[in-house]
Formats: C-alpha cells, structure tokens, sequence
C-alpha cells in the first residue's frame, strides 16, 4: 500500500473521500456478485456480500475487503482520481446492508422469493448507478436536505 493510499483511508483522511475507482469496484461486486447469486440460485452467495459490506460499516475502511482489492488493483489510478464523500459511501453501503440483510432473513424463514427481490433491488441500484445515476445519492441529498430544515444546521 502507498502512503498516499494509506492515507486516504485512514482516520484523517476519510474527509479526502473515496476514490471513485474503489466506489466503481464495490458497485461491480455487489451487481456481479447477485447476478451469480441469481443464475446460480444459491443464497450464500448474497450472505457474502452481506458480510463484506458489514464489515466495513462495522470495522471502517480498514475493514473493507473492497477497499483492501481496490487499493491493489488500482494504485496507479488512486492519486489522482475523484472522490466520493465517505458519508454517501457509508449511506449507500447502509441502504445495502439494510436490503441485503432482509434478504437473508427471508431466505431464512424460507421465503425466496422476498429475499430475491431485496437481492435485486440491490443489483439494480447497484447497476443504475453504474449507468451513472445514483439512487442512493438522491436518497442521501434528500435525506440531508430534510434534516437542515427540520433541525437546521
């Protein structure tokens, strides 16, 4: 890992954001990862990722098993890529977790179908943004925005 790397990551540098590459890259493995979920048909897979994201909400970026493959793959990219506001990654990754989460107890109670379609509103958000509108963005801009007028600044 760089210094430069290492920095965007750690506690001081959470406010530079996350690199779109790693951003790009977590989006690809949740659609990729449900799509073969989904052609497979085997729940587990949709536990995975489940699991990944919870780590890093739970853990940080330290914990991020997409942060730790981006941050390899794409080192010469990182320097000097755009970044993403870390409180909409984390927003987005909650709205994700969230979803997934329900999936796995409705896979539990054995109710497929429910959990394949929380499993897909995942892979949809996932690949419209992707395509280059974030719904989560618009969630969390609305979110903020309904925040500052009922508590202000």
């Amino acid at each position: 890992m760089t210094e430069h790397t290492k920095n965007t990551f750690d506690q001081k540098g959470l406010s530079a954001g996350v690199p779109m590459p790693i951003v790009k890259l977590n989006r690809w493995i949740l659609l990729g990862g449900i799509l073969l979920a989904l052609i497979t048909q085997q729940p587990w897979i949709t536990t995975l990722l489940f699991l990944m994201i919870m780590a890093s909400l739970v853990g940080g970026p330290q914990w991020s098993l997409v942060a730790r493959i981006g941050q390899h793959f794409f080192a010469d990219k990182i320097p000097g890529a755009e970044k993403e506001d870390f409180r909409l990654m984390r927003f987005n990754n909650t709205i994700a977790a969230s979803l997934l989460g329900l999936a796995q107890l409705a896979f539990l109670a054995g109710i497929g179908v429910l959990g394949w379609l929380f499993s897909i509103m995942v892979a949809l958000a996932a690949a419209v943004a992707l395509a280059g509108f974030c719904l989560g963005c618009y969630l969390f801009f609305h979110f903020r925005m309904f925040r500052f007028r009922i508590f202000g600044k």
